[in-house]
């Protein structure tokens, strides 16, 4: 690793640094009508179910999907309850583990428990419609219940929902701009504009008991690759969420750069045979030495701004260094 990127302090640990920070002074003057706490009031958030009121300073926050989870933390807020994606498994590996030791399991992502969720008495419930449109009434009677549309590709909006829901609006400015300022820099890092957008790179996901994906641009990892500016492959250069290939096709997965994750057991995933196999070792990135494995959590459930500063840390520290 360069000098240069043993000195970087990572994106996410910024961004939540900057988050504890701005939670601990309450931030400067301008922030106090929007964040002050004990204040007893509401505010009035417009969600995808319709305007909804919600408290100005909620105390009691559930969240059912990963990106709201990102949410919370990253603006300084730990949740008393969260679903996760499987049964019996951590709410997250990304994440600062200290600050998810005392939320309470609520069910599974698009299948919460409500009689868990009520038990918790929550003042607020973030989730989306694409996960839990057939449970909004429910939820609502148990406190204000904030839905973002879906998932995914709309992270910055759904984020900037999240942090009005939360009273952080001025909090999540903060982080958004710190978010756009390292772009900008792993940007330069990648040669500037020009050169990142001639480099083309994909992203290859091996699933147990699927066919595996080669991400497209509606996508939370076509996202970053967008705010990037880098080049994408014709065949993946298309809205929508994958292009689903067998064994037999993985040359469609070609580019000068490609991330991979895997999803499950590598074998079951098909991974041990095609990383293994002619197709695989001829893509023009392998052959370059620019095919990296990465963490499956982090890329494909970090959808928020803790999330995606650790898929930037990532792509510097395998790609970015050779890259400059």
């Amino acid at each position: 690793m360069s000098t240069h990127l043993t000195r970087r302090i990572g994106v996410a640990a910024a961004v939540t640094a900057l988050a504890v920070s701005l939670s601990a002074c309450g931030g400067d003057g301008d922030d106090k009508p929007a964040d002050k706490a004990g204040s007893g009031g509401t505010h009035a958030v417009t969600t995808a179910m319709g305007e909804v009121k919600v408290p100005d300073e909620p105390e009691r926050v559930v969240v059912l999907d990963t990106d709201a989870l990102d949410s919370a933390i990253t603006l300084g807020i730990t949740p008393v309850g969260a679903t996760t994606a499987v049964a019996d498994t951590p709410f997250s590996t990304y994440l600062p583990q200290d600050r998810l030791g005392d939320i309470k399991a609520v069910g599974l992502i698009a299948e919460p428990n409500l009689e868990a969720i009520a038990a918790l008495e929550p003042d607020l419930i973030l989730s989306s419609k694409v996960r839990d449109e057939k449970n909004y009434k429910p939820l609502s009677e148990i406190a204000p219940t904030v839905f973002s549309d879906t998932t995914g590709p709309n992270w910055r909006e759904n984020f900037k929902l999240h942090a009005d829901a939360l009273g952080k609006s001025a909090e999540a400015k903060r982080i958004a701009d710190a978010y756009d300022a390292r772009v900008k820099e792993l940007t330069t890092t990648l040669g500037g504009p020009a050169e990142a957008k001639k480099t083309t790179f994909g992203f290859v996901r091996f699933v147990e008991g699927a066919d595996t994906r080669l991400y497209l641009n509606d996508t939370f990892v076509g996202s970053i690759y967008g705010d990037l500016g880098v080049g994408r492959p014709a065949n993946q250069d298309k809205t929508g969420f994958s292009l689903d290939v067998s064994p037999e096709k993985m040359d469609e997965a070609n580019a000068d750069v490609v991330f991979y994750s895997t999803y499950g057991d590598a074998k079951k995933a098909k991974e041990t045979d095609i990383v293994g196999g002619p197709l695989w070792k001829n893509l023009d990135a392998v052959k370059a030495g620019k095919a990296f494995k990465v963490d499956d959590n982090v890329w494909m459930l970090g959808i928020g701004y803790t999330g995606a500063g650790k898929v930037l840390d990532e792509i510097e520290k395998n790609y970015g260094g050779a890259a400059s």
